[in-house]
């Protein structure tokens, strides 16, 4: 990226939450990656008729204009799934924020059909751009992993938009595969009470060398957001992460990827690499919800 743009993109925001918010104004601000970009509106399902200037526009227009070349999905999990098809049949590039899909077959089905219109499907995994990760990657270099685990908290979220909590939660699922490679599913269990928003998935994992690994999910009223941490190697143990600074500018880190893969910077084992990890943790995540419905 470090050439001027001979052309920009075109690109419309769906939905502007926290997300798409973060996503206008780093489009608006001028960073190497946006210089490659020009932000043409967005699509809210609420009528707010312009934001900071940046004009509200419909679905169908953002899918029939030749100016627009690129989606960024920031809307709700559920929708994900539709959205992305539908622009990919119109032709326009996809980032997506994650999860792209609720389901494993799904997601094959979209990279499928990316690949047949010859445009860029990119699932944003900023936490994996955090310092947190950062730190740990170096940490856990070259270690003996014997056990650990992950539990994350938060306030309740609702399933019906977000995704069953092995969806909703797969960031930390992705921390845990980056780190230790492929994981397999040993067992799972979910905790309800509906009635006070509040719910405990419990998921027991091993990696390829048959060591263990928990993921917990915990959310409810009162829980704050918080990542609780602890492996244990041959070597030593790391009992959750220092503070290693404030994470700035992930998601525009995040954009900088894409437009690299938009400028085709990319190796085809560079992406080949990242979707396996993305279809491999979105196989777990399914096979979790199976293994607790199962359960029920």
């Amino acid at each position: 990226m470090n050439t001027e743009p001979k052309r920009k993109f075109g690109v419309v925001v769906v939905g502007v939450g926290r997300a798409g918010s973060v996503r206008m104004r780093d489009l608006r601000n001028p960073h190497p990656s946006s210089a490659f970009l020009n932000l043409i509106g967005f699509v809210s399902r609420r009528e707010l008729g312009n934001i900071d200037g940046v004009q509200q526009i419909s679905l169908e227009d953002a899918l029939s204009s030749q100016e627009v070349e690129v989606a960024y999905i920031c809307s709700e999990s559920s929708s994900h799934e539709d959205y992305i098809r539908q622009f990919l049949n119109a032709g326009k590039h996809v980032l997506v924020e994650y999860p792209m899909t609720l389901s494993l077959a799904a997601a094959q089905e979209l990279w499928e059909l990316a690949e047949q219109k010859g445009k860029v499907l990119h699932e944003e995994h900023v936490e994996l751009l955090m310092e947190e990760f950062a730190f740990l990657k170096k940490e856990v270099v070259g270690k003996d992993l014997l056990k650990g685990s992950l539990l994350f908290t938060a306030g309740p979220l609702e399933e019906e938009r977000f995704g069953f909590p092995a969806f909703s939660g797969i960031s930390r699922l992705t921390w845990l595969v980056s780190l230790f490679g492929e994981l397999s599913l040993v067992s799972a269990t979910l905790e309800e009470r509906k009635e006070d928003q509040y719910m405990k998935m419990t998921v027991c994992l091993e990696t390829e060398k048959k060591s263990p690994l928990s993921w917990i999910e915990e959310k409810g009223p009162g829980l704050k957001r918080n990542r609780y941490l602890s492996f244990h190697f041959k070597s030593g143990s790391l009992e959750n992460v220092p503070n290693v600074g404030v994470n700035k500018n992930i998601f525009l880190k995040d954009q900088n990827i894409f437009v690299q893969k938009l400028l085709g910077q990319f190796s085809e084992k560079e992406l080949a690499a990242e979707k396996k990890r993305i279809l491999h943790c979105l196989g777990l995540a399914e096979e979790i919800q199976k293994y607790c419905c199962s359960r029920k």
